[in-house]
């Protein structure tokens, strides 16, 4: 019952979307710096916590480690084993998120007003005084080799894999941030104790929160909940260096449907030409059925469900990415449509009205992502993160309506780059000739 009334809260929290947040950074005196939106129409709070490294931390012998590490935080701290931690969660009606990814590794937190001091007590002893008992190492590690068998099936999973190993070589991006057979087989509490000393430090913490709290509060609870934590953790990796040949390299996988991965260099977040790329990504692969890719592959030719690019933006390698699956008879068309339409839009850009149609987008879409404590805290704390100014939501449309159409092609013509375009399929496609990429 105190879940859904936590739940409920939430969700009023979320109404109306906002446009316009009013963010203030406080510098606890424990030396903490943390952005904060206060917002006291209900006595809710949403922490987010995050830390800089995630799985790239691992070492090739210790693959999944940090994964398991991160998995077993709630599985017991303190004086409490996991059933314990689980029933004081819920007698909170707080709600406690870990997860990991190649560069970070996030906390999210989720309490009322009311029961604020205890929640914070609560989730700073997963953090700082962790069980990991053997029993909940088992447990998880159980579940691990679950999801590693089911995405050796999975002819997408597969196909991210081998580009990653293809495109980064020997730096961490190159692996399986949860691990493999082996290695998470081969995982002890020694491996999992030293990867909660390396991930989860005070020189990587990045810290938002949004709700009913004011600066005083938000600053006493963060020295309360975090200044017992290590001050450093594990080096950071450093830059990836990318290997795109172009061409395409195949995998090859039982399956009736191929899976085709692609990727280009990309365009770092904090660069001048960033939002011109952003809105070309849109027009050219990121538009949904609007796109470019989405008409030439999937309702002119009818060779795919769904086509699509992106910007990923890591820590150490910034990539111009995108996917598309196609019968194996069909895959190879849908490959050549794609490298056409990069060219094509390389060679003649987009027209005025792709321009107007995907500012329109791209402006009125930005607001609705503000709906709720959590989703703004999220969106704080990954601006911190990439090191963009505090008034960045409010000048962030007027970044995307100040592109022009020359702005965007001129980005076509210099960062487009058809023979760098590198494919990796995996499947049983027909026609398609390449090298094999590694397994």
């Amino acid at each position: 019952m105190i879940r859904a009334a936590l739940f409920a809260l939430g969700l009023l929290a979320a109404l109306p979307a906002r446009a316009e947040v009013d963010i203030q950074e406080i510098t606890t005196p424990g030396g903490i710096t943390a952005w904060l939106v206060e917002e006291h129409s209900n006595p809710f709070v949403a922490l987010e916590l995050r830390f800089r490294g995630g799985t790239s931390l691992d070492s090739p012998e210790t693959l999944g480690a940090m994964s398991l590490m991160t998995h077993t935080l709630e599985e017991g701290a303190g004086e409490m084993d996991a059933n314990e931690f689980a029933t004081r969660s819920e007698e909170l009606a707080a709600s406690f998120s870990y997860n990991v990814y190649d560069d970070v590794l996030t906390v999210s937190a989720k309490f009322l007003t009311e029961n604020r001091d205890d929640a914070i007590e609560h989730l700073r002893e997963s953090l700082v005084n962790p069980r990991f008992d053997q029993d909940a190492l088992d447990r998880v590690r159980g579940q691990m080799l679950l999801i590693i068998q089911s995405d050796a099936k999975d002819p997408r999973t597969q196909a991210s894999r081998a580009l990653d190993k293809l495109v980064f070589g020997d730096h961490p991006y190159s692996r399986n941030g949860d691990g493999t057979l082996e290695t998470v087989a081969a995982l002890d509490r020694d491996n999992v104790l030293a990867a909660h000393q390396a991930g989860i430090a005070r020189d990587r913490l990045y810290v938002s929160a949004v709700g009913d709290i004011t600066a005083d509060e938000l600053s006493a609870l963060l020295d309360r909940l975090l200044g017992d934590l290590p001050e450093t953790g594990a080096p950071l990796p450093g830059k990836a260096e990318l290997n795109l040949p172009g061409g395409t390299h195949v995998t090859p996988f039982a399956t009736p449907q191929s899976v085709a991965v692609f990727a280009q260099p990309g365009i770092d977040r904090d660069h001048e030409d960033f939002f011109a790329a952003f809105i070309l990504n849109h027009v050219l692969g990121g538009g949904g059925f609007e796109s470019r890719l989405m008409t030439e592959v999937r309702e002119k030719r009818g060779l795919t469900y769904g086509v699509y690019s992106y910007l990923a933006n890591k820590d150490n390698a910034d990539l111009w990415a995108g996917s598309v699956a196609s019968a194996n008879d069909r895959v190879a068309e849908a490959i050549e449509v794609i490298r056409a339409q990069w060219d094509e839009v390389r060679r003649n850009g987009i027209t005025a009205e792709e321009l107007e149609d995907a500012k329109t987008y791209l402006t009125g879409a930005y607001p609705l992502r503000f709906d709720g404590n959590g989703p703004i805290a999220n969106i704080a704390v990954g601006m911190q993160m990439d090191d963009l100014p505090i008034d960045y939501i409010a000048t962030r449309n007027d970044k995307v309506m100040a592109v022009t159409l020359e702005d965007v092609n001129r980005v076509a013509r210099e960062y487009l780059d058809p023979d760098a375009l590198t494919f990796v399929v995996v499947g049983q496609p027909e026609g398609l000739m390449g090298d094999t990429a590694a397994n």
